[in-house]
């Protein structure tokens, strides 16, 4: 998912031009963008556009729902666990006992539905006791596909400057270590200035510099930045597709480490090399 376009589930009108666009995945909002008057109403709009052939589509289907200590979590699930829906965004998650509590309640409904495709957790890290404790949700439940960084929650709250690049960094780094240890994907947070491009793309870059795999979008315009973004250079595709044949080769031979274009290579270059031939593919850049 290079680019997550979010959709206020509370305005329909807004559900096929976000499918159209050239976003990865699309995000539909039951959270912070629906007022607590209309939470209701958007739940119903998301219900009967799930059951409409518009909601079969190749892009990845994710909801954000409110969060499980809120009273509308469980009418939430209720409406959106369907064979639409591949993610389910939990926000504000501080504890691992929270996400496998979801994971049950997502099994429940899709035994209950019998629904054959299993649905996926994106865990937002949006509080300090979440950042602390990154790892520990990142690991929480099979289920866990990815973490997500929300950086209006986490910096607004205690006055730490939003786009501070000292903090957003250092948070970066922490949440990309908790899913790399999970074996998962990181995501970037929001970038809310949707009238600085450059400034979403040299905060784009910045995260894809530390290994994410894509950005939230809260505007159309940032979706093809961010696709620009989140996928690798034609110099990159190219050394790394001669990274990965001489592996093959030397490997094949019992040597381990080998010189590719001046560099020496091992297993982690390997590692990356490798990841990155599978990004392009998955781009169609190969």
């Amino acid at each position: 998912m290079r680019s997550k376009l979010f959709v206020p589930a509370s305005r329909p009108e807004l559900f096929t031009k976000a499918l159209s666009s050239a976003a990865d995945a699309i995000s539909f909002d039951l959270e912070d963008a629906v007022e607590e008057g209309q939470k209701g109403f958007a739940r119903q709009a998301l219900v009967d556009f799930f059951k409409t052939s518009q909601a079969q589509t190749t892009k990845a289907i994710v909801v954000r729902i409110n969060a499980m200590d809120t009273a509308h979590c469980s009418a939430d699930l209720e409406a959106v666990v369907c064979s639409a829906v591949h993610i389910i965004n939990l926000p504000m998650v501080e504890s691992a006992t929270a996400v496998r509590d979801l994971s049950a309640r997502i099994g429940k409904l899709e035994t209950d539905r019998r629904l054959t495709r299993p649905i996926g957790i994106l865990v937002n890290i949006e509080s300090p006791k979440g950042l602390r404790q990154a790892a520990e949700l990142a690991l929480a439940d099979p289920r866990v596909v990815g973490l997500q960084i929300g950086f209006g929650d986490l910096f607004g709250p205690y006055g730490i400057v939003s786009g501070e690049p000292s903090a957003t960094q250092v948070v970066r780094v922490l949440v990309k270590m908790a899913a790399a240890e999970a074996g998962i994907e990181a995501y970037d947070g929001a970038y809310v200035d949707i009238a600085n491009p450059d400034g979403f793309t040299l905060d784009a870059q910045a995260a894809y510099r530390l290994g994410f795999a894509g950005k939230s979008c809260i505007h159309p315009s940032q979706v093809g930045l961010a696709n620009a973004v989140f996928r690798p250079s034609e110099q990159q595709i190219q050394q790394a597709l001669r990274v990965v044949q001489a592996a093959k080769e030397n490997l094949a031979r019992g040597v381990g480490a080998f010189v590719v274009d001046g560099q020496l290579v091992d297993g982690p270059l390997i590692t990356r090399a490798e990841r990155t031939v599978a990004l392009a593919r998955l781009a169609g850049l190969i």
